[in-house]
């Protein structure tokens, strides 16, 4: 069995007015964080939601009626980045392997999530990379409490590049070719911008 997790207490700085919640936006009529999480229901048996404690109750009214289990893991520290949001939302998971993703990617691919699954059996993760250089820690399947207590060590030392907690795990890498013979790149769409909001929007119409 497996978990989903999505990271979603970022400030969305980049987005817009600073008190835009970019999780629940509208994504050509669907809130952006539902649509991440109706697209990693068919391949996930629970789902957790790391946040801010102000955005669970709008969070939540925008998942009603999600099909697996749903529940939140709020930050105890705000403000400390993704490695912290991993961490937090890691420790909550209650199966062996979670799938780790941003509450903006809006064009997940689910079939690849379970590809993911398949690869990350008998290590700690597998993890995305593009052009051989960019690994995609927001778009990986992690051993939760392994990823979890890498991710600890990495915010104790300072460290809050996604990346750091790698360094403490046995990972495998998903190379470009093989996303492209199970998935395309959409996958790894994010939307960070106005601009990108609209691109995504067309994507989905």
């Amino acid at each position: 069995m497996h978990s989903g997790l999505i990271v979603a207490g970022g400030r969305s700085t980049r987005f817009g007015d600073s008190d835009d919640d970019k999780s629940v936006v509208d994504v050509a009529g669907v809130p952006m964080i539902r649509r991440v999480a109706d697209r990693l229901g068919p391949v996930i048996d629970e789902l957790v939601i790391n946040c801010r404690e102000e955005q669970i109750e709008s969070i939540r009214d925008v998942l009603a009626g999600y099909g697996s289990p749903l529940r939140f893991a709020p930050d105890e520290t705000p403000d400390v980045g993704p490695v912290g949001g991993m961490a937090t939302g890691l420790r909550a998971v209650e199966h062996e392997y979670a799938f780790v993703t941003a509450c903006d990617m809006p064009l997940i691919d689910s079939a690849f999530v379970a590809y993911l699954f398949d690869q990350a059996v008998g290590h700690d993760a597998a993890v995305p990379q593009l052009d051989d250089r960019w690994l995609q820690t927001m778009h990986a399947v992690y051993r939760a409490q392994e990823m979890a207590d890498a991710c600890e060590m990495a915010l104790h030392t300072g460290a809050r590049r996604t990346v750091a907690p790698l360094s403490d795990l046995d990972y495998i890498i998903v190379d470009e070719d093989a996303v492209c013979e199970h998935s395309s790149l959409d996958t790894f769409k994010n939307v960070n911008t106005r601009e990108e909001l609209e691109q995504a929007v067309e994507r989905l119409r």
